[in-house]
């Protein structure tokens, strides 16, 4: 395998959010056997920069479920595929008039922000932007973030992805009711075949681990995938293979075995 693709949150990371230092020392295993380690994640470059030190050579993570390439020990964004301030707008009003009630908060580039109202199931970051909706979504962004106060997630989710349609691409990756809508034809899989390209790397090179459905199309693109015990039925649909979770160290066990 030239290309090692994995998510972080519920599939690298213990569920305390660690690098258990078996996982650490099978990712330079990898790297040292000529692989390059890539973290594919639907965190914001300011929830990668704590992993600097687990970052390969190269430096590069691809966050906000595809939207952007960021090098980490530089803090500097190097690629983005914005969604369009005027498309997010529209997504946003459709989803407000299906579900009432929804809730909304940006991520751009390196900035967060978010309506008066909206309650995230994480504490705002210093610095946040606190605007209504027009003035949030007057700039493409990087990801709009879509929660709601009341309803549970299947349904949220169901009620709100149905009204997004071709407009954007929208996923999610936790327990709670948010939705993430990123520019049309934007995915964790856009976004490191596009790296992989520019490596020279073909699918068939690729080994990834997911265990959510934003992890689905890399799953279903790379031409080797991992979905880890505690995966989400549909990323477990999506891969080719299971492996053990990740509080068992998953992605470490099968390092050890692709690159003994």
């Amino acid at each position: 395998m030239k290309v090692v693709a994995t998510d972080l949150d519920g599939t690298l990371l213990r569920s305390d959010g660690t690098v258990s230092p078996r996982t650490r020392a099978a990712l330079a295993r990898a790297e040292d056997a000529g692989a390059t380690v890539v973290f594919v994640s639907g965190r914001p470059p300011r929830w990668i920069d704590v992993l600097a030190e687990e970052v390969g050579s190269h430096g590069l993570a691809i966050c906000a479920n595809g939207a952007l390439v960021y090098d980490v020990r530089r803090r500097e964004v190097v690629e983005e595929h914005g969604l369009p301030g005027d498309v997010a707008l529209q997504v946003a009003r459709a989803i407000r008039a299906s579900v009432p009630g929804a809730t909304f908060a940006i991520e751009r580039r390196l900035t967060f922000g978010q309506e008066p109202s909206f309650r995230g199931t994480w504490p705002a970051p210093d610095g946040t932007v606190v605007a209504e909706l027009e003035e949030l979504l007057a700039e493409p962004v990087s990801k709009l973030v879509v929660t709601h106060p009341e309803l549970d997630a299947p349904e949220f989710i169901e009620r709100a992805a149905a009204v997004v349609g071709s407009l954007a691409a929208a996923t999610y990756s936790g327990h709670a009711p948010v939705l993430e809508v990123s520019r049309a034809g934007v995915s964790k899989a856009s976004a490191l075949a596009a790296l992989c390209g520019s490596l020279g790397v073909d699918a068939h090179d690729v080994v990834a681990f997911g265990d959510m459905p934003n992890d689905v199309p890399m799953l279903t693109w790379a031409g080797t995938s991992y979905a880890v015990r505690n995966a989400h039925p549909d990323a477990v649909a999506a891969a080719t293979h299971r492996c053990a979770s990740n509080d068992e160290d998953g992605v470490a066990q099968v390092l050890e075995r692709l690159f003994p």
